[in-house]
């Protein structure tokens, strides 16, 4: 997908159905894209350029969030109007830049923050409904469980990901493992695992009901971050984007303590650092956004 002018750094599928999907790029702009055509069905310019992560709304699809060194999460309502492009909702409260953001549902976000927290939003309102602060390092990523939208789990650069219930403000759940920042945290299809991404050049699989590490995803000649992973319909593959430029596809079954294990499949291409990724919600196509200014699905 073309149409960017500067590094991208995020992308989020649409719901369930739907084909469309948001990246937000370093020159200020968020383009909703056709998936299937690779047209762009709107651009947004931005009030800072300086954006790090969108989000799609999941359930009518009319929703889409950024925020980034602004220490704003700002949603826009997508409309036939193009010339509507100002924000319809500013979230203004954290302490340190947004590093991602994800709709529970039309009315609720929750975003992570440089300052170590994550909050949860009545979006009608723009009113903090809970903040969540166990973390002791910059909250990187935030994942919604798709089977319950009142538990989500957040990685940080504090190398560990806590597991959250939104009823109640301290953390459930620890996880520890990763030797470095965690980039990225993504629920696992049925909600009872997750994965996360890594600088420690790992990606791991985290059981909720083990409550640890069930699996981790490394090669010896594999040297470099991981900036995001998404997981594919079933489960079964893990996808990563890493700073090497290319993007690995990892065997959830497969485990092998000692040397690490290959992964399945090896996606080249993009001449910079592949910063997102992330599977269609019907499972049919993975989208990967790059430091190069291009989206390739």
């Amino acid at each position: 997908l073309k149409g960017h002018f500067g590094k991208v750094y995020a992308m989020h599928w649409a719901g369930a159905g739907s084909e469309k999907l948001v990246s937000a790029s370093q020159d200020g702009k968020l383009i909703i894209w056709n998936g299937n055509t690779t047209n762009k069905i709107s651009a947004i310019p931005l009030r800072s350029s300086w954006v790090m992560t969108c989000a799609f709304e999941q359930q009518e699809n009319k929703l889409v969030a950024c925020g980034g060194l602004d220490n704003m999460c700002s949603i826009y309502t997508l409309t036939q109007d193009t010339s509507l492009n100002r924000a319809t909702h500013e979230l203004a409260m954290h302490d340190g830049y947004i590093s991602c953001c994800r709709f529970i549902d039309t009315r609720q976000i929750i975003t992570s923050s440089g300052d170590s927290t994550c909050i949860l939003w009545d979006i009608e309102r723009n009113e903090v409904k809970s903040v969540f602060t166990d973390h002791s390092g910059d909250a990187m990523s935030v994942s919604v469980n798709p089977s319950d939208p009142n538990v989500f789990v957040s990685g940080s650069c504090d190398a560990s990901c806590k597991l959250w219930d939104t009823r109640t403000t301290r953390a459930q759940m620890t996880f520890d493992g990763h030797e470095s920042d965690i980039n990225d945290v993504e629920f696992f299809p049925d909600g009872t695992a997750f994965g996360t991404g890594s600088d420690d050049s790992s990606c791991r699989l985290f059981d909720i009901r083990a409550c640890q590490e069930i699996n981790s995803f490394q090669h010896n000649s594999i040297l470099c971050g991981i900036t995001s992973v998404g997981f594919s319909y079933s489960g079964r593959l893990l996808f990563g984007g890493y700073d090497d430029f290319k993007c690995q596809v990892w065997d959830t079954m497969k485990s092998d303590e000692d040397t690490g294990i290959l992964p399945v499949q090896t996606l080249t291409g993009a001449d910079n650092r592949v910063s997102c990724v992330g599977v269609q919600k019907d499972g049919y196509a993975l989208a990967a956004g790059s430091w190069d200014t291009l989206l390739r699905i």
